[in-house]
């Protein structure tokens, strides 16, 4: 039926491979309008519901949806969309600090074999809640690297780099912009790199007031500074 009627409406067929997922519930519950215990798809973005505290991005909701297996009854909650969310913005604020790592001579971490744990993981009958897990391991090797306790060399970094872009975005579907306005978002990362260096410069001049008036202005907007041996970076 809905095969029948998406094409009716766009001409031409919705998707490739049709595959039908388990029970969706929530709060543990079957929905049901006889009970009141159901929310339409569009309500979960714009938070126009009694059920969950605060809108969540597509983004959110996707990412979410991804972590039970297509075949596993999935329960959403308010509990489970704000883990999600949380997550969600764990493995992109990882995702970022990429293009910082500092590449070395020699790998300690083996990426090419977690690479192929990502194939297992979609191989496994599409499941995505273990390609989760693996890209997860995945922002745990970029922290490492970042924090000087592993090393990777340029090869390996641009491995890393591939692989999380190709399953995040390309399979999972995701996108690495919450709002879609890269153009804000990039003015914005300039105005706090511009902030970084004021307060580099209050550093070396020992006004830690004003430094430290800076990170917790920063922290109060929800940017936070994470100050590293390769200078300091930022998250949203």
């Amino acid at each position: 039926c809905e095969v029948a009627q998406g094409k009716a409406c766009n001409g031409h067929s919705p998707v490739n491979f049709w595959m039908h997922t388990n029970m969706l519930t929530m709060n543990g519950l079957r929905m049901s309008k006889s009970t009141g215990n159901y929310i339409l798809p569009m309500e979960l973005v714009t938070g126009e519901n009694t059920f969950f505290e605060k809108p969540f991005a597509p983004n959110i909701v996707r990412f979410c949806f991804l972590q039970a297996h297509y075949r596993s009854v999935l329960d959403i909650s308010n509990d489970a969309m704000l883990a999600s969310e949380k997550g969600y913005s764990r493995l992109m604020e990882s995702y970022k600090l990429i293009p910082m790592l500092k590449a070395s001579n020699s790998s300690t971490l083996d990426i090419a074999a977690w690479k192929q744990s990502c194939y297992d993981a979609m191989n496994d009958d599409f499941n995505t809640p273990i390609l989760i897990a693996q890209l997860f391991e995945g922002a745990r090797y970029i922290n490492l690297v970042n924090d000087g306790k592993e090393s990777l060399t340029a090869e390996d970094i641009q491995l890393l780099e591939n692989t999380i872009s190709s399953f995040l975005f390309d399979v999972l579907g995701l996108s690495n912009e919450a709002s879609g306005n890269s153009n804000t978002t990039e003015k914005l990362s300039g105005v706090v790199e511009m902030l970084i260096g004021m307060r580099n410069e209050a550093r070396a001049n020992k006004n830690f007031a004003l430094s430290d008036q800076i990170r917790d202005q920063l922290l109060a907007l929800g940017i936070q500074l994470k100050d590293g041996k390769e200078g300091t970076s930022f998250s949203f």
